[in-house]
């Protein structure tokens, strides 16, 4: 399926034309083509190749999305853009509709479990049934052609684009493997690869998955004022500067200017901040966010394409483009190894012969030992062996890797930045103190307080009312209750006036005096929120303050010891990135422990946040749990969600879960993954080492095709030993 919209030409992200096709083209349009198949650079490189046209101004494939934007000249049929990305060996979809991973990839699925499944039964006849070279030929064959099937066509595909790549490596060991009759090696380094790489395009399909359900935060439909009454509306409908009316519990769903009513907004899914915000008249909303307590009439400032949450889900499309994948060593490595071993393998075999007369048999079987060794079994097992190993000591701890890629910067990671609400702290207000005030009773203060709070929704009046309720208060019948909106509550209880707000109607209230000033000074130095309870002024009487309750995001239990634990595995820094204010992210990195902390910050700013931490430390990880974090958790070297409290926007965009929300797992992971690191280079290091003294033995005829088994298959047994170490996780001290 393809869209198509009228484009001057420009620049952007991706395939960059010379200058000369850009000046062919004065004007372009802009076609979308969603495809499947697309699951990594060595894909969106073939596109880039494939698309190599005169009429073709710019390419830009995006991972996440699953889409090719192409620039080109509308002479340019869209028919001949389809065959030039199809023949790239991915497929333009027909439908945009979205299937789940396996609906979309049965093939691939059924092709890898019938590969392992063969794989296995061959190694049973093979080594308990002792059955003839026949059987266990055929076996190995049918299990190789069941995963090469997915490998096969693109190790061509590079050698027509004169491209060797990991593919061909792999075709060129399976082939070695059998020219020589280990058919089990062959089959089984398929089998591996092609599971490796199916796992790799599940891993992007989730994260695919994830950006879609940010959709699911912004109601589909607004209701749209006309007259006294309403309509509902989609959003793209709606157009800038119409009225729509946002009702008590519904989802704001554009970004406007509140211009009737007053309400307690919940922007903690866009901007993450603990507490609601009031909004009055002239007070911005964002869509995305949760009106809690009152009606708003709204007038629209920004279309559906512009809003906040909009600009999040940019963001994270940006963020995921600008940290695609880097190629591991081996793929690197692969580049240079595959045609120097192949060159060299068929300089073995001719000029032996050609320059000093030699046998051809001679030089021909040496040619066949120089290729059993240089194939690259043991290299490549090293690091899925490692990696395989690691998560799954990982994942029985409770944190989630979805990939060797990010097991091995999680190694390298030397800052991390964390969220405060619901990761450093639970994202729940608590009482935590309460102080009579002047002789009053304490039993009349808890009273009062439990009478008034007790129909609020605020979550400050909830953490009081559950106070109370735990020293066993019982409320007494509130008459003409009335919300003073952004401030408090008021009412008669037992024909006497009372009141429970904060700060600023204890101000209106005239009930405050230099004690009562300096007192909760002190509380707000502390980050904590105030509640006043009081006698209302009436009649002459001045009223006066009955108690005072502090209240605070506790931390969450633990988190001391585990910011303790990062700096004990290496983390230089560790700093909070948050939307709540400056003063009360400061408190609570001083009590847990926090290095620096920075607050007030929307999506943005976090991404420019992390952003510079990696410009100071190069690898730095962010750890959160909102749809807020979900950009810069993209952006960093390694994205750490919180599980169970976490948004499936920051799990999925995350490359990291801590599954039971658990941050002192964290570290652990972090040194599990230095660990992992240093076991991989040590494996392909020892690999590399392996070959290098069999090949000169092999080139001076000091070793033969069972040596040459033995040494391969000796030094992928070992590798795979040192490998099953990484099944433990050692605690961090």
């Amino acid at each position: 399926m393809d869209q198509t919209t009228n484009h001057d030409n420009c620049c952007s992200p991706g395939h960059s034309p010379d200058e000369k096709v850009l000046n062919q083209i004065e004007n372009t349009i802009v076609s979308i083509f969603s495809v499947s198949g697309m699951d990594c650079a060595d894909e969106i490189s073939a596109i880039q190749k494939s698309l190599n046209h005169p009429k073709v101004a710019k390419i830009y494939a995006n991972l996440m999305t699953s889409q090719v934007t192409v620039n080109h000249d509308p002479s340019f049929e869209k028919g001949e853009i389809i065959k030039l990305i199809n023949k790239s060996g991915v497929r333009v979809r027909e439908t945009t509709a979205q299937l789940s991973f396996v609906a979309e990839n049965k093939t691939r699925v059924v092709l890898v479990s019938t590969s392992g499944v063969l794989v296995t039964v061959g190694l049973l006849l093979q080594y308990m049934l002792n059955v003839s070279d026949e059987i266990l030929f055929v076996t190995f064959l049918a299990a190789t052609l069941a995963g090469g099937t997915l490998i096969f066509p693109k190790a061509l595909r590079s050698i027509r684009q004169l491209s060797l790549d990991m593919n061909v490596l792999m075709t060129i060991a399976a082939i070695g493997a059998f020219f020589i009759k280990e058919y089990s090696e062959a089959a089984a380094v398929v089998f591996l690869f092609s599971l490796a790489e199916m796992l790799e395009a599940f891993s992007v399909a989730r994260a695919r998955k994830a950006i879609r359900e940010v959709l699911s935060v912004v109601p589909q439909f607004a209701n749209l004022v006309k007259g006294s009454q309403f309509e509902p509306v989609a959003i793209e409908e709606v157009i800038v500067g119409q009225e729509i009316l946002v009702r008590v519990g519904d989802r704001v769903p554009l970004d406007g200017t509140v211009i009737a009513g007053s309400s307690y907004v919940n922007q903690a899914p866009l901007t993450g901040e603990s507490q609601p915000v009031s909004k009055n008249e002239g007070d911005t909303v964002f869509a995305g966010t949760i009106n809690e307590s009152g009606n708003l009439n709204i007038k629209v400032v920004h279309g559906y394409k512009d809003t906040k949450i909009a600009n999040v889900i940019r963001l994270i499309e940006e963020a995921q483009s600008k940290k695609a994948p880097s190629q591991i060593f081996v793929d690197q490595f692969a580049k240079i190894y595959t045609p120097i071993v192949t060159l060299v393998a068929v300089l073995v075999f001719l000029l032996p012969p050609l320059l000093f007369s030699q046998s051809w048999d001679i030089w021909f079987y040496r040619s066949l030992v120089f290729l059993v060794i240089a194939c690259p079994c043991a290299l490549v097992i090293a690091t899925p062996v490692s990696v395989v190993s690691a998560l799954t000591a990982l994942a029985k701890g409770g944190v989630l890797v979805k990939g060797g890629v990010y097991l091995e910067a999680l190694g390298k990671l030397r800052a991390i930045a964390v969220d405060k609400t619901g990761t450093i702290t639970e994202g729940k207000p608590h009482v935590v103190s309460e102080k009579t005030w002047k002789g009053s009773s304490e039993d009349e203060f808890l009273k009062i307080a439990l009478s008034l709070e007790k129909t609020s929704t605020h979550p400050l009046a909830k953490a009081i009312v559950e106070h109370c309720y735990k020293k066993n208060k019982k409320e007494s019948a509130v008459l003409q209750f009335q919300v003073i909106q952004g401030q408090g509550v008021q009412g008669f209880i037992d024909s006497h006036s009372y009141f429970a707000g904060n700060h600023k109607l204890a101000h209106s209230l005239g009930v405050c005096s230099p004690d009562v000033e300096s007192y909760l000074q002190s509380l707000e130095t502390q980050a904590q929120s105030v509640m006043i309870v009081g006698h209302m002024p009436h009649d002459g009487c001045a009223g006066e303050i009955l108690g005072i309750f502090g209240l605070a995001d506790k931390p969450r239990e633990g988190v001391k010891l585990a910011i303790k634990n990062l700096h004990t595995a290496g983390i230089q820094e560790v700093i909070i990135l948050s939307g709540d204010n400056q003063r009360t992210v400061d408190s609570i990195a001083k009590i847990v422990g926090i290095d620096h902390a920075q607050g007030d910050l929307l999506p943005e700013n976090k991404v420019s946040a992390i952003q510079s931490l990696t410009d100071k430390h190069k690898f730095v990880g962010m750890v959160g749990d909102g749809i807020n974090d979900a950009p810069a958790l993209a952006l960093a070297s390694v994205g750490i969600a919180m599980g169970a409290a976490g948004t499936d926007a920051a799990i999925e965009t995350a490359d990291i879960a801590l599954m039971t929300d658990d941050l002192g797992q964290l570290a652990k992971a972090i040194a599990h993954g230095r660990k992992t690191l240093g076991i991989i280079r040590f494996n392909i290091g020892f690999a590399l080492a392996i070959k290098a003294v069999f090949i000169v033995l092999g080139i001076i005829g000091l070793s033969n095709l069972w040596l040459a088994v033995a040494a391969d298959m000796g030094a992928s047994l070992l590798v795979i030993a040192n490998s099953m170490r990484l099944l433990t996780v050692d605690e961090v001290s």
